[in-house]
């Protein structure tokens, strides 16, 4: 049965985030600041327009008069504008295929990024899609008309992961607006072989954007819940080698850990940050903690 587009948006995953705001961390004229697009009334500035009341805005910015005439809840805008070009580049190569409880780390990354779209496109923000492996490049511009989140979401039902991770990436690094303030959020499994996608992550960012990889990993991969002999294939290259996992457990998580902790510290060095899901861990859930946890830091 043929997917509809729709379908990414789960009302469970939606609802735990709503009225959370996905602030960017940019830098803007030398000055660090905790930044999202908004309409914000400050004074002696000129008025823009009424519009109806979400849940999530402030409540200073409610126009009691309106209320008063109408019996409706209205928020009264004055334009500054602080907008924010958010871009999804997601990691389309044959590893995120893997699978674990019927779940694929692809079909995974589609709801994550419907989720964070339409959270951006409701708080006024451009969003674009970029999805890529060796055989394609699916490319969508940002845009910050909500018809758009439609086109997005039907480009991520289109994604189809297959081949390995390019060697050329000169297009993707293209892909900055100078003069708009960004929010790059690069969503992969990390599977690589010379550091090929960690190497882009880095040039991706700038003194006027924010980086953030999000690394979608399985239990399995983090627990090493095996037993037995186990046949591993390599879903890229298709090579297979045989593991006693009892053996191999330990010295296994033990290198699993030293990555994770000199991961986050290279990231770190360059300004970028990193956030892991879990493809057992309910979506809604972690990407609560994930956005609370960017309000925090701001």
């Amino acid at each position: 049965m043929k997917q509809d587009y729709q379908d990414l948006l789960k009302p469970e995953v939606i609802n735990s985030v709503s009225g959370l705001s996905l602030i960017a961390r940019v830098i803007v004229d030398g000055q660090l600041a905790g930044l999202h697009k908004s309409k914000r009334v400050r004074q002696g500035m000129e008025f823009s327009q009424y519009r109806g009341y979400e849940p999530g805005d402030d409540l200073r910015l409610l126009d009691w008069k309106m209320l008063a005439r109408s019996g409706r809840y209205y928020i009264k805008q004055a334009e500054i504008n602080t907008h924010v070009s958010v871009k999804f580049i997601v990691d389309a190569s044959n590893s995120m295929e893997h699978r674990e409880d019927g779940l694929s780390k692809t079909e995974y990354v589609r709801v994550l990024v419907a989720t964070l779209a339409h959270l951006s496109i409701q708080q006024g923000d451009a969003v674009g899609l970029f999805a890529l492996n060796d055989q394609q490049l699916q490319t969508l511009y940002t845009k910050t008309q909500k018809q758009h989140l439609n086109r997005l979401l039907l480009e991520l039902l289109n994604i189809k992961s297959a081949g390995t991770w390019p060697e050329n990436t000169v297009e993707l690094e293209k892909l900055h607006e100078r003069s708009q303030k960004e929010l790059i959020f690069f969503i992969t499994d990390l599977y690589e072989k010379n550091h090929e996608l960690t190497n882009v992550v880095k040039r991706l960012k700038t003194s006027r954007n924010e980086v953030v990889l999000l690394h979608v990993t399985g239990q399995k991969e983090i627990e090493f819940d095996y037993k037995g002999t186990i046949t591993f294939e390599d879903l890229e290259q298709g090579t297979r080698v045989k593991v006693n996992a009892k053996d191999a457990k330990s010295n296994y998580l033990k290198n699993l850990q030293n990555y994770f902790e000199t991961l986050k510290n290279e990231l770190l060095s360059h300004g970028i940050r990193y956030e892991r899901f879990q493809l057992d861990r309910p979506l809604g859930e972690a990407l609560q903690t994930f956005i609370k946890k960017r309000n925090n830091l701001q």
